[in-house]
């Protein structure tokens, strides 16, 4: 496909994009924005997003992203409560994943991928069962981290969404691709913020 094609093709889809999918891209850019600042407001933010892009989802018929989309929702109201500092009743500090986390981590990408391929290879008919699966559990690990305030959690993100961009331009789903190159852009300004947020922390907890 020439560039010239590609982008009356873009324009076209994008014109194409309904009121909800356009409401539930600001509202994902909101919460990006504001998780990328460290607000606990985000949630909100996200909440609104993921029942939208559901909706949007379930009249394309995407099945898988619905799911996606769900453990979204689930891990965006357990963030919001953990972030709140329920567990420990002070506010959770920005801090780097332990060994034991990054098995966690790992563990949910291998058994997520494994689990999703298998529904998705034999159960769907889905074109794209590898990388579908792969965007998808390296998401899950990456919202849990994101939930349990871990700065590697921009990584897990990243990576999913450098591999999600041109499974979604593949989808047609071109507000949604664009949506998620900036939050990869938005995720490399993250982690070092939230770097230098864990840093300055250290520091203040060392001076005292």
């Amino acid at each position: 496909m020439q560039i010239n094609e590609f982008v009356d093709q873009l324009q076209q889809g994008l014109l194409q994009t309904s009121w909800i999918e356009r409401f539930a891209v600001l509202m994902g850019i909101t919460q990006v924005l504001l998780s990328k600042k460290n607000k606990v407001s985000n949630y909100f933010f996200g909440i609104l997003s993921i029942l939208l892009t559901i909706s949007v989802l379930y009249s394309a018929k995407l099945y898988a992203e619905i799911l996606l989309n769900t453990y979204y929702l689930v891990m965006s109201f357990y963030g919001l409560w953990y972030w709140r500092g329920k567990m420990q009743k002070v506010p959770v500090e920005i801090t780097a994943s332990t060994k034991q986390e990054w098995r966690t981590t790992i563990a949910i990408v291998v058994l997520g991928y494994g689990l999703l391929y298998f529904i998705l290879r034999f159960f769907t008919d889905s074109d794209v069962p590898i990388l579908d699966a792969f965007v998808t559990s390296t998401a899950w690990a990456g919202m849990w981290l994101l939930a349990k305030r871990k700065l590697e959690n921009w990584i897990l993100l990243n990576i999913s969404n450098i591999v999600a961009i041109p499974l979604l331009f593949h989808k047609g789903l071109f507000l949604f691709a664009l949506l998620t190159i900036f939050l990869f852009i938005v995720a490399i300004f993250g982690y070092f913020e939230w770097k230098g947020i864990m840093k300055k922390s250290k520091d203040n907890v060392y001076v005292d």
